[in-house]
């Protein structure tokens, strides 16, 4: 029986056998899919290692001494649970990062590189992506990835680095113990993957293991589920849209507009930033806390948040025909991130350019709900949306909770989806395509609902050049 059975077989899967082949480790392959996704590419670099497909066998895995799981398979899994019972270690990749890291260090004698981890329910990927452009721009050499980008066994396969900043999942979280981060963030916490968690608590708690062992936490003021509830963790620092208290950073209103601050120091006047709207803000907020508490320099911070692109499909601006905007926001894959979207640019619509005309979101929204309950979406859609257009099979659902008083309209795909928004939305509005819900049920992944997203808008202009989006690969998400 070998020493470790790797249960998944994606991409994450596929770097764990690669890692555990070069650290000389003795293992096997298993996966309830009988042709997952990289299969052939797992055989052509491993023809003698063993496969097994299909059902999942809890007597073989309990003769396992070690599992290492991928995010998409659950831990619950009957057989998983059973080798768990009967004490098989249950880890993922992530854990076997912070090994190496561990290891390398106690080795060769090396300070171990910093790791910045982040979690939560929405802006987890941005925040990642500008904290990593935050330490380029301070000159240090820096890996980021996880749930975003490289696979974290595969940032290890690059030269050295100083820091790490990851992006992790729940799923992840679940089977990472000794990660030990020097700074730890749960961003936010709202209602997702309820198809895999009992509840909300259950789900909150899995991130909560982001936590453990690090040395510094950075908290959300108005979010009391990213408060630490294991440890106690000194040297933390918090972020909101508030006006902050000494050595904590917000939001203060000045002469110079609206600007983010540091207790009562001034550091950016918000409209020179790139991110745009309250969620943006936001995101910058919680960046400069997580750069403040592993030590980056305030000035690089500030000159990164002034020339940071925003990730593709995550508030893209796609396009303005007639007066009207069109916005990408096809990762905003469960309800949270969808409100957020709302809350943040919504506000900015009050008034046109010449402070006369009221602007609203024209929302388009559905697909795979993935379990969630979708009532939160129900007093911002009515703050700040004119109509809704649903697609997707969670579309009804979504119908369901909104009361009459919003315009709804179903479509049957995107380019009717777009059509009919164009309908309903007037000059100063807003288009956004924010579905708070996975893709699956009608794209290979969210990025391929935003290039559809893209292409029907060029649609309805064809003169219009080449708009954002439309060019980008579609991954799968």
């Amino acid at each position: 029986m070998p020493h470790s059975v790797i249960i998944g077989l994606g991409q994450t899967g596929l770097s764990c056998a690669r890692y555990l082949a070069k650290k000389g480790v003795d293992f096997a392959v298993a996966d309830t899919r009988f042709k997952p996704p990289m299969l052939e590419q797992l055989e052509d670099e491993f023809p003698e290692l063993e496969i097994w497909l299909g059902p999942l066998d809890s007597s073989l895995l309990r003769e396992a001494q070690e599992l290492v799981v991928s995010p998409g398979v659950a831990i619950s899994e009957p057989a998983i649970a059973e080798a768990m019972h009967f004490g098989v270690s249950v880890v993922g990749d992530v854990e076997l990062f912070a090994r190496e890291l561990a290891d390398r260090k106690r080795s060769e004698g090396l300070s171990a590189p910093d790791v910045i981890a982040i979690t939560g329910s929405n802006a987890k990927s941005t925040v990642t992506s500008l904290v990593g452009f935050m330490a380029e721009k301070a000159g240090i050499n820096v890996g980021v990835g996880g749930n975003i980008g490289l696979p974290v066994l595969e940032l290890l396969e690059q030269d050295e680095k100083a820091l790490y900043v990851l992006e992790l999942s729940s799923f992840q979280l679940e089977t990472t113990h000794t990660l030990n981060a020097k700074v730890a963030t749960i961003l936010n916490v709202s209602p997702d993957h309820m198809d895999r968690y009992p509840g909300i608590v259950e789900y909150g708690l899995a991130k909560q293991r982001i936590y453990v062992g690090c040395q510094h936490a950075v908290v959300n003021r108005a979010d009391e589920a990213t408060l630490p509830v294991h440890q106690r963790i000194p040297n933390g620092i918090t972020f909101g849209l508030d006006c902050p208290d000494e050595g904590q950073l917000g939001l203060r209103d000045t002469d110079r507009g609206t600007v983010l601050a540091l207790g009562e120091e001034i550091l950016l006047p918000v409209d020179q930033m790139t991110l745009t709207g309250r969620h943006g803000q936001e995101n910058a907020l919680s960046s400069l806390a997580l750069g403040l508490s592993a030590g980056l320099p305030m000035d690089a911070m500030l000159d990164a948040l002034t020339c940071f692109e925003s990730l593709p499909h995550r508030c893209q601006p796609v396009a303005e025909i007639d007066g009207v905007q069109y916005i990408n926001d096809s990762k905003g894959t469960s309800v949270g991130a969808t409100v957020a979207a709302l809350k943040g640019l919504g506000p900015g619509l009050a008034i046109d350019a010449d402070g006369k005309a009221q602007g609203k979101i024209v929302l388009i929204a559905g697909g795979d709900g993935k379990g969630a309950v979708f009532d939160d979406l129900v007093q911002p859609v009515l703050d700040f949306a004119r109509a809704v257009v649903l697609i997707g099979r969670d579309g009804p659902h979504i119908a369901d909770i909104l009361p009459d008083t919003i315009e709804m309209k179903k479509a049957g795909d995107m380019a009717s989806a777009v059509k009919t928004a164009q309908t309903l939305a007037r000059p100063g509005d807003l288009v956004l395509l924010s579905p708070a819900c996975a893709s699956f049920d009608m794209f290979a992944g969210y990025a391929a609902r935003g290039h559809a997203f893209a292409e029907a808008v060029k649609a309805l202009m064809p003169s219009l050049p080449n708009v954002q989006g439309v060019q980008e690969s579609t991954g799968v998400h």
